[in-house]
């Protein structure tokens, strides 16, 4: 029984020491495929959902609160958070998070990372690191816990390399430096809470792809980030789709309900009135105004029913 009981232990020890060693910084595929498992379309070689393209192009044109009401009728509370500063207030973009996690720094944590980034041929300073991981079209998102003095994740030369790795933006719960070089990169934007001529310092970089919270928003590796003037909201991928064109056809209903308010045409309805008539109004006017349907026709005919169902039910 000895003998058994020993074979048993040097086995169990052969198979963990030719184990490969889990990474404690970058979150694992399996790891991403845990949390973001509602979603079922195309993913990055690192499990992170891939959103295609053109919704993320569709989601610049809406409203956050078009979206963020799709999401909270859903049970997503906690997807917006606002009070930022921007390198351009009139330039909005959507992307896949590439989330970041930063926490203040103790020796011994610091050293372990340290030694991880070597053994994986990592270089530079901790704050670099995303930047290697950042895929086109991903947003960096980071929370850096607010920290603004010693908290700028980025300067001049990190902000060149995101643009140049992601033609994309970034969101950051620190701060940066260097805020008027990285506002003339072109086509480059970002979304911080403060900016500092201080470098980075006693922050260490804990976790790419890792579950993140910024202010009062959850973030998973792969969720949509739409960033605009009014605030940043976090669009869970598998709801993107749904989420962005229910929010594209409220945009048509309103259009159509401004237009009928501005030539005092709506009645004591300035909201609501959705009868029949107005239906087969809403209905000639998206004929004469094609251009403003971004979604395909299906989708359009499933919002559309959804709308009249819903209507009619309140009615």
């Amino acid at each position: 029984m000895k003998k058994i009981l020993l074979a048993a232990l040097l086995a169990s020890a052969a198979v963990a020491a030719s184990a490969p060693a889990i990474a404690q910084v970058k979150q694992t595929r399996e790891q991403i495929l845990f949390y973001t498992s509602d979603w079922k379309g195309e993913r990055f070689p690192d499990g992170r959902p891939k959103v295609a393209d053109d919704l993320l192009k569709r989601a610049v044109d809406c409203t956050i609160e078009d979206i963020w009401g799709y999401l909270r009728q859903r049970g997503y509370r906690n997807q917006y958070e606002g009070g930022w500063m921007m390198l351009h207030d009139d330039r909005p973009f959507a992307g896949r998070a590439l989330t970041v996690q930063y926490m203040p720094e103790r020796p011994d944590m610091n050293a372990a990372i340290t030694a991880e980034g070597k053994k994986e041929g990592r270089v530079s300073g901790h704050n670099s690191w995303p930047i290697a991981e950042l895929q086109e079209g991903d947003v960096y998102i980071a929370d850096g816990y607010g920290k603004s003095v010693e908290g700028t994740l980025i300067g001049s030369n990190l902000g060149n390399g995101i643009y140049g790795k992601s033609h994309n933006g970034f969101v950051f719960d620190a701060a940066i430096r260097d805020q008027e070089e990285n506002r003339n990169i072109a086509g480059f934007n970002g979304f911080y809470r403060s900016v500092d001529p201080s470098a980075i310092k006693d922050m260490d970089m804990t976790g790419i792809n890792v579950p993140i919270r910024i202010g009062r928003a959850t973030v998973l590796p792969g969720d949509v980030v739409l960033a605009k003037r009014d605030g940043v909201l976090i669009i869970p991928a598998a709801l993107a789709e749904g989420a962005i064109s229910s929010a594209e056809f409220t945009k048509l209903t309103d259009d159509y309900n401004f237009e009928l308010n501005l030539a005092n045409r709506n009645g004591g309805s300035v909201e609501g009135g959705w009868d029949e008539n107005k239906f087969a109004g809403f209905r000639k006017w998206i004929g004469e105004h094609p251009e403003k349907v971004k979604m395909s026709k299906a989708e359009y005919e499933e919002q559309y029913k959804a709308f009249h169902d819903r209507m009619t039910r309140e009615r």
